[in-house]
């Protein structure tokens, strides 16, 4: 398995070092650690991170949101690998069940956040109805 230090980390991700080790202090990213203490990170690592930039650019999460959104992400991740373990057919359908409530969540997030933008959104086009009326009025 291929190990990335810091640096081409920090680069692959568009990220500066320090937000990497305040990703790490937080628990969004756990990077092994060399016997001399260096941080190293694998592709997964390196693929959460572009996973995390998505929903904070993209999102607009906040650092405790994407905790939370980390955290739910994990459940799933857990979920999906022991439906793939599971042979029982109950169990692979409870395995389902849950995967569903824990994507529901995950949806839960988004869809809080998008209507704060379309509220957003909204309040500003009220504005430029309000800016265009008052440009009629004048002409």
């Amino acid at each position: 398995m291929t190990l990335y230090k810091i640096d081409e980390v920090a680069t692959a991700c568009n990220l500066t070092k320090r937000t990497l080790r305040y990703y790490e202090e937080i628990g969004l990213v756990s990077p092994q650690r060399s016997d001399g203490g260096t941080r190293l990170y694998s592709q997964t690592d390196i693929d959460r991170l572009k996973k995390i930039i998505n929903a904070r650019d993209v999102l607009g999460f906040s650092l405790q949101e994407l905790q939370h959104y980390v955290k739910v992400t994990e459940m799933l991740n857990d979920q999906r690998e022991q439906y793939r373990n599971t042979t029982d057919e109950e169990e692979r359908r409870q395995q389902l069940i849950e995967m569903n409530k824990t994507l529901d969540q995950q949806l839960h997030m988004v869809d809080e956040k998008l209507n704060r933008i379309y509220a957003f959104k909204a309040d500003a086009e009220l504005l430029r109805q309000r800016i265009q009326e008052g440009l009629a009025q004048l002409n």
